[in-house]
């Protein structure tokens, strides 16, 4: 077998966080926002020049490309990478894999 060939999830050596809310009530009837975090792997790839500029058009921020295995993938619209939150602006199916397009936003 070649060593430089990667397949599947080995391609994939990244950590990255979903970010997923939770909202319950307290005992005096307030909304209490819970967070929880699952960490998956991911590949990481810079955005392309074509979809920043595109992107720009409409006042999104672009940063990164992840892409993850389809089914770790639940709907979550904030991730963290390196410590840094992202909001996801489209995603992309391609068979197994979820493209995971992301824009640094303040508040995200």
């Amino acid at each position: 077998m070649r060593a430089d060939i990667q397949i599947g999830v080995s391609a994939m050596s990244d950590i990255l966080i979903l970010l997923s809310q939770t909202i319950t009530t307290d005992t005096y009837g307030n909304e209490v926002v819970t967070e929880q975090e699952k960490q998956i792997y991911c590949k990481v790839d810079s955005i392309s020049q074509s979809e920043f500029f595109a992107a720009a058009d409409t006042e999104l921020n672009p940063q990164y490309k992840f892409t993850v295995f389809f089914g770790d993938y639940h709907g979550e619209d904030t991730v963290k990478y390196k410590g840094t939150r992202y909001a996801i602006y489209r995603t992309y199916r391609t068979g197994d894999d979820l493209e995971l397009y992301a824009e640094r936003k303040i508040g995200a």
